[in-house]
């Protein structure tokens, strides 16, 4: 999922200084997880802006936020709404943040910042295990990510500072290639510790990005 952090409130109002109306819209999907963008969320941002003087004049949360199609359809089943308002405050990720932005000619605004690609620990608590580098070396590791996991990103092995199975950046961490090790053992496999791997291609993930499916045509 993709974790977001609530901007400061003050940050949001002085977004919308020129906007005495606003149009809310959310996410069901990652937003909602990470309690940014949620039906709560809204209800609390809707609380705020009104003590503010500023017109909520409704709000949207679709399944998923970075789905354009959802995010105009939405729009267009909440058309009077959407219209009467200066701006539309965005309670979800940048992604999100864009489908709106594709969906109405109104400014639109961010409400949260996108820091990184989560794993749930369990509730309120994520960690960042995928950079989505677009050349994943998992086979060779175990299963287990050096690229965003050590904090050098090292792809051969670890540094000189591992103290006991744990980082010299952040003692509080594991070392990423301690648990590399580790796991490899388990696996028998550790010979692979062993192939030195090429500097990391980062080619892959040249912005923007795209990606379409190739659908099957019934063998045409």
């Amino acid at each position: 999922m993709i974790v977001t952090r609530k901007k400061p409130f003050e940050a949001i109002l002085k977004e919308l200084e020129d906007a005495g109306s606003v149009f809310l819209i959310g996410c069901a999907d990652c937003a909602t997880v990470a309690e940014t963008g949620g039906e709560d969320q809204i209800k609390e941002m809707t609380e705020k802006l009104t003590a503010e003087g500023k017109e909520v004049t409704g709000n949207v949360i679709p399944e998923t936020g970075c789905h354009e199609l959802d995010v105009k359809k939405e729009f267009r089943a909440h058309k009077e709404e959407v219209g009467r308002a200066d701006a539309i405050l965005c309670m979800s990720c940048g992604a999100g943040c864009q489908s709106a932005r594709d969906a109405t000619e109104k400014p639109v605004y961010p409400a949260n910042d996108s820091i990184f690609l989560g794993n749930v620990m369990r509730v309120g608590q994520f960690e960042e295990k995928c950079r989505l580098c677009g050349d994943c070396v998992l086979d060779l590791t175990g299963g287990i990510c050096p690229v965003t996991r050590c904090h050098k990103g090292i792809l051969n092995g670890p540094c000189g500072g591992t103290n006991e199975g744990k980082c010299e950046v952040d003692p509080e961490k594991d070392c990423a290639w301690t648990l590399i090790y580790q796991q490899l053992e388990r696996e028998g496999k550790l010979d692979r510790m062993r192939a030195i791997q090429a500097p990391k291609n980062w080619g892959p993930v040249l912005k923007p990005g795209r990606h379409v499916l190739e659908r099957d045509k019934g063998g045409e």
